[in-house]
């Protein structure tokens, strides 16, 4: 079974795999209820999802009529204002079939006018402070993607107490000086204030040459289980750090079976061998390559 570990100051006891649930967006309902099964019996308390997801939360919604008990649920809204914050949010209650969900984070929270819209009066953060308030949320996050985010997340951390964060963590990025720096100091701040510490892209292996279109992932992912092994061990050899799941449910079990091991920190020598072996390239570049 899968390890868990307090998700930040919520309160919460989460596995240390979170399942994204952007990988059941294009799902029957039946696989959807099989792959949902597959997690919860591996020991998956806590699920990811997002109103962006295309058909993610309709597709919770009927397993969650059985089970909205027994997991922490999350979503996401990608609105910036108040008014757009509050109906998105409303609508994802109305699409999981639920009257509250544990945390709603702001996604992809990393261009500087979004960021500036959201934190004003008329932002979304306001919005969802009020939705705290009411009870239709208990705890509020931030997520993000690029090389910005480490650095965006602490801003945001300055200006709300944000219960907890999430951002890319993987070999070929955290051989990024700068990225790692960022990465570094934010783990400090979050680790000093309770924050929990959600990552993504995990088992990247690069950008699709052919674009994303037609692909279960919008990167393209790395397969080979014992890669995986080893890419998923060097997350969760990090205590403070949860690993959400790919969006390709058809290497959900090999995560699931590499978190269930013995999670050793990967050597520099197995990582070496890693990149070189699954030519591991950053997805992101701050610059032409910063957005997906």
């Amino acid at each position: 079974m899968l390890i868990t570990a307090p998700f930040g100051r919520t309160g919460h006891q989460s596995s240390r795999v979170i399942f994204g649930a952007a990988a059941l967006g294009g799902m029957s309902e039946s696989r959807a209820i099989t792959t949902l099964d597959l997690a919860v019996a591996a020991g998956v308390n806590h699920i990811d999802t997002a109103a962006s997801y295309g058909a993610s939360e309709e597709r919770l919604a009927p397993w969650l009529r059985e089970h909205r008990h027994e997991v922490f649920l999350a979503t996401k809204t990608d609105e910036r204002t108040a008014d757009g914050a509050r109906r998105q949010l409303e609508s994802s209650l109305r699409r999981m079939g639920v009257d509250s969900i544990d945390l709603i984070q702001m996604h992809n929270l990393v261009e500087e006018d979004e960021w500036s819209l959201v934190m004003s009066d008329g932002g979304a953060l306001a919005a969802l402070i009020r939705a705290r308030d009411e009870g239709l949320v208990r705890h509020l996050g931030v997520t993000g993607h690029g090389l910005r985010i480490p650095s965006m997340h602490m801003r945001s951390l300055e200006r709300f107490e944000f219960d907890s964060v999430l951002f890319p963590f993987n070999p070929s990025l955290l051989r990024l000086p700068e990225y790692e720096h960022d990465v570094r100091h934010l783990r400090e701040i979050c680790e000093a204030r309770g924050v929990a510490m959600q990552t993504i892209k995990s088992i990247a292996r690069r950008r699709w040459d052919d674009g994303p279109s037609g692909h279960r992932s919008w990167y393209e992912p790395i397969t080979e289980p014992a890669s995986i092994a080893t890419a998923v061990r060097f997350v969760l050899s990090n205590d403070d750090l949860f690993l959400n799941t790919s969006s390709d449910a058809t290497l959900l079990p090999h995560i699931l079976d590499a978190a269930q091991r013995t999670i050793a920190t990967p050597s520099t020598v197995e990582i070496d061998v890693l990149i070189a072996a699954e030519e591991l390239t950053p997805l992101f570049d701050g610059a032409a390559l910063e957005r997906i």
